[in-house]
């Protein structure tokens, strides 16, 4: 069972980063100060540095669960590792998973387009994506092979989700872009299984 004091600790940081992307969204990344954001939940700045460590990671922890995501399926996986990889995307098209940017919840569009747009942000998230291609690299065997593999694999996955987030962005829903969500993401796939891996 969890603790009051662990409780206490996951509420404050649940309401800092929910006040910080309110507050972006409203002003702006870049009008928005850490002094304001720990305003808006009464506490110090000192105390909200204890709980994210830039002001970036007010932001993208809520993709934080999804660190390492294709290295823990390439290790979990059974034959091919790319085979495994383009399954789990599917799932999560299926889903509607955000990573995936086939979701057209107001609030996920929202926080996509703040992402997207904001070129702290999007640096910030190159950094979560190069981290995610040198895990999967090392899941891959740690060579050159899987050094371009992850390489190509981590694009792959990124302009997928890009493509998708834009055409929801520019009206479809993501029923609609579902189908060609779908056909985008085996293509890439299957170019992936026939070229880099055997």
């Amino acid at each position: 069972m969890t603790g009051l004091r662990e409780r206490k600790k996951q509420q404050t940081y649940d309401a800092l980063s929910q006040a910080a992307i309110a507050l972006f969204l409203e002003h702006g990344f870049d009008e928005v100060s850490v002094a304001d954001i720990a305003a808006a939940v009464d506490v110090s700045k000192p105390t909200l540095f204890k709980y994210f460590a830039t002001k970036q990671d007010l932001v993208l922890h809520r993709i934080a669960d999804h660190q390492h995501e294709a290295a823990r399926v390439v290790t979990a996986a059974e034959g091919s590792p790319i085979d495994a990889l383009h399954r789990h995307f599917l799932a999560g098209l299926e889903r509607r998973d955000p990573v995936t940017g086939l979701n057209d919840v107001p609030q996920v569009l929202a926080y996509h387009r703040l992402v997207f747009t904001t070129p702290a942000l999007s640096t910030r998230m190159h950094e979560f994506m190069d981290e995610d291609e040198r895990a999967l690299a090392k899941a891959l065997g740690g060579d050159a092979t899987g050094e371009v593999t992850a390489a190509q694999v981590v694009a792959v996955q990124r302009v997928l989700a890009r493509r998708n987030w834009s055409a929801i962005d520019a009206g479809s829903s993501a029923t609609d872009r579902y189908p060609e969500a779908v056909a985008e993401a085996d293509a890439a796939f299957a170019r992936l299984t026939t070229r880099v891996v055997p």
